[in-house]
């Protein structure tokens, strides 16, 4: 079962899963061994609005750290967002297709994005934020957004 630290500013509640690393944009990095499942968090989603259609770069394709790998379309905007590691991307997940909504629904499990394996994870997580250091650059960018 994973835990979370949360926050509520204004109405709506917004959660930080505390397993997993995270890149100043939001994106979440939880290591599997050599490899790595990227999603976005639970702020970024709810910011954006809901997921109409979902690009992914194809299985096989090499990112480095900062390459765009995905572009997510909501309702309210086109994100573009670059990828927290460097590797190569060996499966994206397949309810992308058909349920892109499930980012919405369950961003930290079922809404996963891709998983990358991992060239270089002991340089790369040393730019990601722990749980509460993300927790907190969050809850700020919320009570902002709020004003």
């Amino acid at each position: 079962m994973v835990e979370y630290l949360q926050t509520t500013v204004g109405k709506f509640l917004f959660k930080v899963a505390v397993d997993r690393y995270y890149s100043n944009d939001g994106i979440w990095v939880l290591r599997e061994g050599d490899q790595c499942r990227l999603g976005i968090s639970d702020f970024l989603q709810q910011r954006s609005g809901d997921v109409a259609f979902i690009e992914v770069k194809p299985e096989g394709t090499k990112v480095s750290s900062g390459d765009e790998f995905v572009v997510i379309e909501t309702i309210k905007v086109n994100i573009s967002l670059a990828s927290p590691i460097t590797g190569t991307i060996v499966t994206i997940n397949p309810l992308l297709t058909t349920t892109p909504e499930i980012i919405n629904q369950d961003p930290f499990g079922a809404g996963w994005l891709v998983i990358i394996k991992a060239l270089d994870w002991e340089s790369d997580h040393k730019c990601l934020l722990e749980p509460n250091a993300y927790f907190l650059r969050m809850k700020a960018q919320a009570e902002e957004a709020a004003r």
